[in-house]
């Protein structure tokens, strides 16, 4: 029997980041009782988390939007820059839609209010763990059509779409639809290594990095389907 621990076997490494020592406490001592979890370290500051996130190595990072030396969004983009796979959530004390759709642009995995309760919480990291999307792809699009104004009828996704194969756009849809590379592989009969590679191959047509930005994508091209003239 091999002694290769699985990927279901090994804890979720999660990361935090609050300005908060109680903010953090809580977190550290919610999420660490949890089976399965482990808070390899903390931050309070931007320059902390920077300095300290990439060795622990964490798949999940809890990270406050608000920061007195910077903001989560850019941490979010930075240690996204040095581990591609890490999921970011983002944990913010209101509603705000333009740090939404910033931490959407920043790769961010998902979002949610402090006022979350810790079951939630806690299902909120399992989720990004898995790859995931805490971001609800047809809320984020509308937020996007908002931002770019009225009157903003081209849809600049429709030329992005067109260069996908019959097989990409399937799997965008699924994307869409918050699966997982394990449950689009048995949708399609396909392979999982061969639903990453299509991933990988649409996320570089779309001309985006995370998997929730292509969702938003999908979701703005169902809203507003494009029919040739």
């Amino acid at each position: 029997m091999s002694e290769t621990p699985t990927a279901s076997d090994a804890p979720i490494r999660v990361f935090l980041l609050d300005d908060h020592e109680v903010v953090r406490r809580g977190l550290r001592d919610l999420l660490g009782a949890e089976p399965g979890i482990e808070v390899v370290g903390e931050a309070a500051t931007a320059a902390q988390a920077l300095a300290r996130g990439p060795a622990l190595k964490p798949d999940v990072a809890v990270l406050d939007v608000r920061l007195p030396d910077g903001d989560g969004i850019t941490v979010c983009r930075e240690l996204r820059s040095r581990m591609p796979d890490l999921a970011c959530l983002m944990l913010t004390s209101f509603d705000d839609e333009d740090a939404l759709l910033d931490a959407v642009m920043a790769g961010a995995a998902g979002y949610v209010l402090k006022q979350i309760n810790g079951s939630d919480l806690v299902s909120a990291v399992r989720t990004v763990a898995r790859g995931q999307s805490m971001l609800d792809p047809a809320t984020t699009a509308r937020l996007m059509r908002s931002v770019r104004g009225p009157g903003a009828d081209a849809h600049p996704e429709d030329e992005r779409l067109a260069v996908l194969s019959e097989r990409e756009h399937a799997v965008l849809d699924l994307i869409g639809e918050g699966l997982t590379n394990r449950q689009i592989a048995k949708r399609l009969y396909l392979s999982e290594k061969t639903v990453k590679n299509h991933i990988s191959r649409l996320l570089g047509k779309l001309g985006v990095e995370r998997r929730v930005q292509a969702a938003v994508i999908a979701a703005e091209a169902r809203e507003h389907p494009h029919h040739d003239t």
